[in-house]
């Protein structure tokens, strides 16, 4: 099965608050993508940083994504009160998101997002439920989309 070009496309870190969490990213030299990004649906702020070495998969380079929450009652919002600040999930960009999704299915993997839907940048997205990957949310992202 062939649902490539598959790269880590980013890292996503909760955080309280964007601004501070920032600070870390920017003196390691990452660069810090144009704009914050509101996605309403998911009730989060998202916030990149670049790192500086371009993928030989693809020329985008892999990012650091930081998500604040919008409110308490948000998946970032829950995940802060249980967890904490920190990882929150593992992003792969793929080559063909619905056949992988398929794929996964059948193969009796648990998906939290069976059809792909809109992410931030606009992207498709879909999330891999953490008791199939190991505890590990995974999102699944197709950028060419």
């Amino acid at each position: 099965m062939d649902f490539g070009p598959i790269r880590i496309d980013h890292i996503g870190i909760a955080t309280h608050q964007l601004n501070e969490a920032s600070a870390f990213w920017r003196l390691l030299g990452l660069i810090e993508g144009d704009h914050d990004e509101k996605v309403e649906d998911q009730g989060v702020t998202t916030r990149f940083f670049s790192t500086s070495m371009l993928n030989e998969i693809a020329d985008e380079p892999a990012k650091v994504e930081l998500l604040e929450p919008t409110g308490e009652q948000t998946p970032i919002g829950r995940f802060l009160e249980k967890r904490g600040p920190g990882i929150q999930q593992l992003c792969f960009s793929v080559g063909d998101l619905v056949g992988l999704l398929s794929y996964l299915k059948e193969n009796g993997i648990r998906l939290i997002d069976e059809v792909p839907r809109i992410g931030a940048g606009g992207h498709h997205i879909a999330f891999v439920h953490p008791g199939s990957t190991g505890g590990v949310l995974v999102e699944l992202t197709q950028r060419n989309s």
